[in-house]
C-alpha cells in the first residue's frame, strides 16, 4: 500500500491569531507582464485617454468593494480601501505617467512601472516597519490599473467550498474584504509582513493568517489538507494523524484561553497588591479605534499621523488633519489619545517638501527636526491637534526629542499657535499635555533636565535600543544586537522613569517591548505608569500584570540589574515568566498565544 504524502511544516509569520485547519484553495493570479512599447506622435494622445479610462475604471471597482463590504461587515473594516482610492488619485503617480506617456512616448504600462518603481524605492527606505509595508498598497493599486489597462480585470473572490484555507501569493485588503468568513477559515500568502494593511485586515476580521511563507503557492496543491497556526506562523502540510490530534489540543486551549482573556476586558490592569498601570494602545488609522476599546484598552497612548502624509504629491491641509484628529479624540472620549507630531523625513512624504538626499536619513531630519525646519507644516498640524482636543482628552507628543532646545523651541511654536486660535476665537482645550518622547540616548541621559519641562514622557524603545546599541535592526547582520535587556538599555530606561518620577509627571513605554508578555513583569518592576501596545496584546499583558505583586516585579528588576551581560538578563527573565506563566511562555522565552 502507498505512503501518503508526507507531512511538511512550512514557516513564515504569524500576523492573525488562531489555530484552525482546513483543505487548501490555491488562489492563483499571475502577476502582470509589461513590456516596452513606443508610441508615434499620434499615438500619445490616445494612450493618455486609455490610462486615464483604466484609473476611472479601477476606482469604480473599488468603490464598489467599499460599498460592497460597508453593507456586509460595517464601514469600520471598509477603510483601507480609501487609502486604495486616494493612491489612484495621487497626482505624483498618475501626472507622473501621463507626463512618462508623453515625454518618453512609451505605452502606458510600461510608463506606469516606470513610475511606480520610483515610489517604491522611497518605501523602501523607511525605517518604520508600519510605513515601509505601505508599499503593498502602492503595488496592489498598481497592478489593478495594468490589469485594466490589459484588459485582464481582477475578479472578486470566488464561491468557495466551507471550511479552505486560502493560499495565493498575496492578497490585497480589497480581496480579504471579500472573504466569506462562514466558507475561509484562514488564509496564507507567499509574501506580505505583520503591518500590512491585509494583515490588519485579517486581524480585524479574525480570521486567521500566516505570511511571508516564500514559495506556499509552490508547495501547496488544491485539496491538500491543512493546519495554520496563526499565533505562531506556522503552516503544516499533509499533517499525520498524531500532529492532527495535537493541533486540535492547541485549538481548544487557544479557544479556551481567548475566552478567559476576554473576562478581563473592562477590568483594571491591577497587581494583586493593589498597584495599577494604564493600558493604552497603539494607532497607525483612525477607523481602528473601536479594536482598541473592543480589547480593553483605557486610550490611545500612541496615534501616529503618518499616515495622512503618505501616498499624495501634496501636504494634508488642515481640516483633513483636523477631521482624522477629532474623529479618534471623540470615539475614544473620556479616555485619552496621544497625538504624535509627524515623524518621518522629508524624503518619505509629499513631493511639496524640498527633498535633499541624505547619506543616513534615519540620523538626519526627520521628525521634530524636521518639524522646527519646516515650521508652516508644523503650526498646521498643531492647529489640527489642538482643535481636535475641543472633542475629547487630546494630548500632544514630540519626537525625536534629542535635549531642552528643540523641546523649548517646540513648545514656543505651540504657544503661539495657541495664542492665534485663542485671537481666532476657535476651541480648544487650553490645558493640554505636552510630551516628550524619549527614544534618543541623549535625552535619556538627561531626561530629569527635560522632565522639568515636559507634561510627560513616552519612551520609545524601539529607536532607543536601536540608537544606543549602534544597529539597525532590519540588518540581517547585526539584527542579534538588538537586546531590549542589555544593562546598558536597563540602565537607561531606570534613569528615565526615575526621572519622571523625580519630576512627578508619568512615564509611558509606547515601543514593541511593552506589548511583549515576556517583558510586563520587569516593565511593571521599574515603575512605568502606563504601557501603550497593538490591541490585541492588551490582554495578555492585564492579564499578567494581574496576576503578579509589586514585590515580585522589583526583585525581578534587582536580579535582572545584578547580570552583567544581556544574555544573562535575558536568562533570569525567562527563567522567572516560564517558572510564572508557563501557559504564556515557552521555553525558549517566545509567547505561546502571541497576538
Amino acid at each position: 500500500m502507498a505512503a501518503g504524502p508526507r507531512k511538511e511544516v512550512l514557516t513564515g509569520v504569524g500576523v492573525s491569531p488562531g489555530i484552525v485547519s482546513g483543505t487548501a484553495y490555491i488562489l492563483s493570479r499571475e502577476r502582470m507582464s509589461v513590456n516596452r512599447r513606443d508610441l508615434r506622435p499620434d499615438d500619445v494622445p490616445v494612450e493618455i485617454a486609455r490610462f486615464k479610462r483604466a484609473v476611472s475604471t479601477s476606482k469604480d471597482q473599488l468603490e464598489d468593494i467599499r460599498q460592497r463590504a460597508t453593507h456586509a461587515i460595517g464601514r469600520e473594516h471598509a477603510y483601507i480601501i480609501d487609502t486604495h482610492i486616494l493612491i489612484l488619485e495621487d497626482r505624483a503617480l498618475v501626472n507622473g505617467t501621463l507626463q512618462e506617456i508623453q515625454s518618453s512616448r512609451v505605452n502606458a504600462e510600461w510608463a506606469l512601472k516606470r513610475v511606480a518603481g520610483d515610489f517604491i524605492k522611497i518605501f523602501e527606505q523607511i525605517e518604520d516597519e508600519y510605513l515601509r509595508n505601505r508599499r503593498a498598497d502602492v503595488e496592489h493599486v498598481v497592478e489593478r490599473i495594468l490589469r485594466n489597462l490589459l484588459g485582464n480585470p481582477a475578479e472578486g473572490v470566488p464561491d468557495l467550498p466551507h471550511a479552505v484555507i486560502i493560499v495565493a501569493h498575496d492578497l490585497t485588503p480589497a480581496d480579504t474584504l471579500q472573504l466569506k468568513r462562514e466558507q475561509v477559515v484562514g488564509f496564507v500568502t507567499d509574501i506580505g509582513g505583520r503591518t500590512s494593511h491585509t494583515a490588519i485586515m485579517a486581524r480585524s476580521l479574525e480570521i486567521p493568517a500566516v505570511v511571508a511563507l516564500g514559495d506556499a503557492t509552490g508547495r501547496i496543491k488544491n485539496g491538500d489538507p491543512v493546519i495554520l497556526d496563526g499565533t505562531r506562523g506556522i503552516v503544516v502540510l499533509n499533517p499525520d494523524p498524531g500532529t492532527f490530534l495535537e493541533y486540535l489540543e492547541r485549538q481548544r486551549r487557544y479557544i479556551t484561553h481567548d475566552r478567559e482573556l476576554a473576562k478581563l476586558r473592562d477590568m483594571p490592569a491591577r497587581t494583586v497588591d493593589g498597584c495599577e498601570v494604564r493600558l493604552l494602545a497603539n494607532l497607525d488609522v483612525p477607523d481602528d479605534a473601536q479594536s482598541v476599546l473592543d480589547h480593553g484598552a483605557a486610550g490611545i497612548g500612541l496615534f501616529r499621523t503618518e499616515f495622512l502624509y503618505m501616498n499624495r504629491s501634496t501636504l494634508p491641509t488642515e481640516e483633513e488633519q483636523f477631521e482624522a484628529y477629532r474623529q479618534v479624540a471623540e470615539r475614544l472620549y473620556p479616555h485619552p489619545v496621544v497625538f504624535r507630531t509627524l515623524d518621518v523625513g522629508s524624503d518619505k512624504i509629499a513631493d511639496a517638501m524640498e527633498k535633499r538626499p541624505e547619506a543616513n536619513p534615519a540620523l538626519g531630519l526627520r521628525a521634530i527636526r524636521l518639524c522646527l525646519k519646516n515650521i508652516g507644516l508644523f503650526r498646521t498640524q498643531l492647529r489640527a491637534i489642538l482643535r481636535a482636543s475641543a472633542y475629547g482628552e487630546a494630548r500632544i507628543l514630540f519626537p525625536m526629542i534629542s535635549g531642552l532646545d528643540e523641546l523649548r523651541l517646540a513648545k514656543y511654536i505651540l504657544d503661539e499657535v495657541r495664542r492665534e486660535m485663542i485671537e481666532e476665537a476657535i476651541p480648544f482645550k487650553e490645558d493640554i499635555k505636552v510630551g516628550a518622547m524619549i527614544e534618543i540616548p541623549s535625552a535619556a541621559v538627561i531626561a530629569d533636565l527635560i522632565a522639568l519641562e515636559a507634561d510627560f514622557f513616552s519612551v520609545g524603545t524601539n529607536d532607543l535600543i536601536q540608537y544606543a546599541m549602534a544597529i539597525d535592526r532590519q540588518n540581517e547582520n547585526v539584527a542579534y544586537l538588538y537586546e531590549p535587556l542589555h544593562p546598558a538599555v536597563l540602565r537607561l530606561v531606570r534613569h528615565i522613569v526615575e526621572s519622571g518620577r523625580a519630576a512627578g509627571i508619568p512615564v509611558s513605554m509606547c515601543g514593541e517591548m511593552a506589548g511583549d508578555p515576556l517583558f510586563s513583569v520587569i516593565i511593571l518592576g521599574l515603575g512605568f505608569d502606563e504601557l501603550s501596545m497593538i490591541g490585541l496584546s492588551v490582554p495578555r499583558v492585564k492579564k499578567i500584570i494581574r496576576s503578579v505583586t509589586m514585590d515580585e516585579a522589583r526583585l525581578l528588576v534587582t536580579r535582572a540589574f545584578d547580570c552583567k551581560t544581556a544574555a544573562e538578563a535575558q536568562e533570569t527573565v525567562y527563567a522567572f515568566m516560564r517558572a510564572r506563566f508557563p501557559e504564556e511562555i515557552t521555553s525558549e522565552g517566545e509567547q505561546i498565544f502571541q497576538p
